[in-house]
């Protein structure tokens, strides 16, 4: 850890009285998953600076100040001196502050929360936005999405009297850098069984899109001895060629990786690491809806730990039938997940929840997305099967085909279910024989 400033220490950039850089009046507004904006027009270090200090009237209004605050950010530009500004107002309220010493995933945040018992999180990133997009996300005390109700408080406490470091009991806040990756790492792959991932001996490609899970994958998978490859992990803010989300056409070239080096899937998360995508082993996309249905019906299979099923409203009703086939509650929610996080906080059991964006969390890990353990569950899936991703997904799919003729004896629906969507042009899993499938989900189903 290292002092960046506080009693007795140099100031870098502590905000003062008198600043020359006067707040702009700007709306920020905290939507499904924090504040975004566009660098240097409305997130700028003034702005940034009010939200941080919005955060800090919350930590004292409803949480333990002493149990201090954490802040990271993504490869975005200036995100490293975004995350110092924030750091720097909340220190100012008071609040003893750990500051990323680099680059650091949102899940990773999220996990030291809770593992250190901190009063709240601040992330700076944009997530999947174009590359001139920045944001702030903040994580409650529990390590987690915050809810709804608490984003709207922190909105409402924006341009509210600055809580100065010397109203304290106890003195003023301080800034200490912290690496969060060692343990964060540690415990995502204790949530998994790596021995079966390495006897599996699979090939994969991983695409990390420019963002902050560059390493973490690649790293474990070279522990294990697995043969790997990793695309555009290094650091480049303008995100060339994508913007970091995973889907199409942003993973055209992760499919082209998968097909040309004969990997077993490629596994891909977006900017901040929360988000999941994948590429089966012939090229072709595993969307969102898909990688939920094969992670819920593994779970379901293989661990069997207890608790409900929860999706958003918008994603694939293949869950509301696996849900029913296992015996177990399927909740339907808003988009975000923050509902998901507000679940578990009432006390539901969750098994495992999400939305159609990819992002899917278990919370008996932490009630969090987190785009790399689901890298490494969709794995051990495929280990624990000995199957390829493609073939989990078919599988899954005639056998949802199969419950909803059961259910409605609608022999359309179960054609419906199971077609092949046509190929369209040259696909990239070509040069390997495998037919272009898309899950085909009526409403009848």
């Amino acid at each position: 850890m290292r002092a960046c400033w506080g009693p007795g220490l140099p100031l870098r950039s502590r905000p003062q009285n008198g600043s020359t850089l006067k707040p702009d009046r700007q709306q920020i507004h905290f939507g499904t998953d924090g504040w975004r904006g566009i660098i240097a027009d409305d997130f700028t270090y003034a702005n940034v600076r009010r939200a941080a200090r919005a955060v800090a009237a919350y930590i004292h209004r409803n949480e333990d100040p002493s149990r201090g605050a954490l802040v990271a950010y993504d490869t975005r530009f200036g995100s490293q001196r975004f995350a110092a500004v924030a750091a720097e107002a909340i220190a100012a309220s008071g609040i003893r502050v750990q500051l990323a010493s680099r680059i650091t995933p949102t899940p990773a945040l999220s996990y030291m929360v809770r593992k250190l018992g901190a009063a709240g999180g601040v992330m700076i990133t944009s997530s999947h936005n174009p590359w001139n997009w920045n944001g702030l996300k903040f994580k409650a005390s529990y390590g987690g999405a915050a809810s709804p109700a608490i984003m709207k408080e922190i909105e409402a406490l924006i341009d509210s009297a600055p809580i100065e470091a010397s109203s304290i009991q106890g003195g003023g806040g301080s800034v200490i850098e912290t690496d969060f990756l060692p343990d964060y790492i540690d415990a995502i792959k204790s949530f998994v069984d790596l021995q079966a991932i390495a006897r599996a001996k699979q090939k994969f490609a991983i695409d990390v899109m420019y963002g902050t899970g560059r390493g973490i994958l690649a790293g474990i998978f070279r522990e294990l001895g697995l043969e790997h490859l990793e695309l555009h992990g290094e650091v480049n803010p303008l995100f060339p060629g994508m913007n970091p989300e995973p889907i199409l056409p942003h993973l055209r070239e992760l499919q082209q990786a998968v097909v040309a080096q004969r990997c077993a899937a490629g596994l891909a998360t977006d900017g901040d690491a929360d988000r999941i995508g994948a590429v089966d082993e012939n090229g072709e996309l595993v969307d969102a809806n898909k990688i939920f249905c094969v992670l819920a019906e593994w779970l379901l299979k293989r661990r069997q730990w207890p608790g409900a099923i929860t999706r958003a409203f918008n994603t694939t009703r293949m869950l509301d039938r696996i849900a029913r086939a296992h015996g177990r509650e399927l909740i339907e929610h808003g988009v975000g997940f923050k509902h998901v996080a507000a679940l578990v906080m009432e006390g539901k059991e969750v098994l495992i929840g999400g939305e159609e964006s990819g992002g899917i969390g278990v919370p008996r890990f932490l009630p969090e997305r987190d785009g790399t353990l689901n890298a490494l569950l969709l794995a051990n899936a495929m280990a624990d099967e000995r199957k390829p991703l493609g073939v989990l997904v078919e599988e899954l799919q005639q056998k949802s085909a199969r419950l909803a003729l059961g259910q409605r004896g609608n022999a359309e629906c179960l054609a419906a279910c199971c077609r092949q969507a046509r190929p369209t042009g040259a696909s990239p899993g070509a040069s390997r024989g495998g037919p272009r499938r898309d899950e085909v989900l009526p409403r009848c189903a």
